[in-house]
């Protein structure tokens, strides 16, 4: 099921619910995504479950670097939640969300003055079937609670 098919579906049910309660539950889906971001950025896969493109060997270092990619990008200081009775953002803050677009979309990128590089794309951010089935499980919740 697609992000707008499950829009559709939701839209009208949630408006018979008032702005505070329709904020309330954004806040619920927002944090529940951003947790679900986190632990898949944490195990190096897109959104589709394939693995992120491994780090390019560095020309002059016998061993390639082995930590993990984006560590300090997946904490919840740079990946922030906007809510709104409307919508549900996740985003990078604006000091890292440069580095975030050049990998989620795989574009090239200034390394130094003069030396550019191409980065291979590794989505970041993106919906998973299984998130997708939490929001909908948080707004039928949501709507039986309330």
């Amino acid at each position: 099921m697609s992000l707008a098919v499950l829009e559709s579906e939701l839209a009208g049910m949630l408006q018979q619910t008032g702005p505070a309660a329709r904020r309330q539950l954004a806040r619920e889906i927002g944090r529940e995504l951003r947790r679900s971001q986190q632990k898949r950025i944490a195990a190096q896969q897109n959104p589709d479950g394939s693995r992120f493109a491994p780090r390019k060997p560095q020309l002059r270092q016998r061993t390639p670097v082995r930590r993990q990619m984006f560590t300090r990008l997946r904490t919840a200081r740079y990946l922030q939640l906007e809510t709104t009775p409307e919508a549900v953002a996740i985003a990078f803050v604006s000091s890292v969300a440069r580095i975030a677009k050049v990998h989620q979309f795989g574009e090239e990128d200034e390394v130094r003055p003069g030396l550019t590089a191409r980065y291979p794309a590794r989505e970041l951010l993106g919906m998973t079937e299984e998130d997708i089935g939490r929001v909908q499980e948080a707004v039928l919740r949501h709507l039986a609670d309330g």
